[in-house]
């Protein structure tokens, strides 16, 4: 993979990740296309430009960590994985078929360069925090990134792992929440408000970063502050809309976890070419 900085690059590697869920999910005819279109331009600066990792070498030790805690939005980890050269582009449109690499959620045994099998929620962070702790030990560059939904947050074990790592100081972990504001069917406020978010981060002693999840200068401004954060986990509240760069699918309960059809698929590609 050609690694870059430059969010001209990053756009157009976006726009591509896009045409992927959407026709990975179309596909399918099921799946969760809103909560992976929202997360795109925090996936996409992470493995393209803040991460240290080899798809060469996927195993190398000293790489950096990466774990989607909300695993049911799969198709945008994929689709930058694939990109990335971790696993197959042509099969793509596999996704939730029987005997695919690409499960409705992440599974490392059939990715076993993923780090982590994930999708019940709440587990991310604590499994990242023991990433995070093993390279501490290891006295290892390696830090540990970490994507959680909104409504996901809403789970205790969040809120355990979040005191942990304040608590002893993990300060190579980064979680980011993509607080696109939908779960489920409806509007997060409607089914468990969670203001004042960042700072409830910030009571729990995490370095708390507000931004637009969607600017990719801002994301990566975010990711080199996290980085030269020391002493305390940071937390980047990414401002998000569920469904972006489709507009029918923008702000949409809909498009939580209902895939698109054949001609929404066609009207869709049109919008992101």
């Amino acid at each position: 993979m050609q690694k870059t900085s430059n969010p001209a690059d990053l756009a157009q590697i976006c726009r591509q990740v896009r045409r992927h869920i959407v026709t990975m999910t179309g596909a399918a005819k099921s799946g969760h296309p809103g909560g992976s279109l929202s997360a795109t331009e925090i996936v996409v600066t992470l493995f393209w430009d803040v991460m240290r990792h080899d798809p060469a070498n996927p195993k190398w030790p000293e790489r950096d960590r990466f774990i989607l805690s909300k695993g049911h939005a799969a198709p945008v980890l994929y689709a930058a994985m694939a990109e990335c050269g971790y696993t197959p582009v042509d099969t793509l449109n596999t996704l939730r078929k029987l005997g695919s690499i690409y499960q409705g959620h992440p599974d490392v045994r059939f990715i076993p360069s993923l780090e982590a099998s994930t999708g019940s929620l709440g587990e991310g962070i604590s499994l990242g925090l023991g990433m995070s702790l093993a390279a501490r030990l290891d006295k290892s560059p390696s830090r540990t990134y970490v994507v959680v939904g909104d409504g996901e947050i809403q789970e205790g074990q969040i809120w355990e792992a979040a005191m942990f790592s304040a608590y002893n100081k993990v300060d190579n972990i980064c979680v980011i929440v993509d607080y696109n504001r939908i779960q489920l069917d409806g509007f997060v406020k409607d089914i468990l408000d969670l203001e004042p978010l960042a700072d409830k981060w910030r009571s729990f002693g995490w370095h708390t970063i507000e931004v637009d999840g969607h600017d990719i200068r801002a994301l990566q401004k975010a990711f080199a502050e996290a980085a030269a954060t020391k002493g305390k986990p940071t937390c980047l509240v990414a401002h998000t809309i569920k469904g972006k760069g489709v507009s029918f699918m923008e702000n949409n309960p809909k498009y939580h976890g209902v895939a698109p059809s054949a001609e929404e698929v066609e009207l869709a590609l049109k919008e992101l070419a």
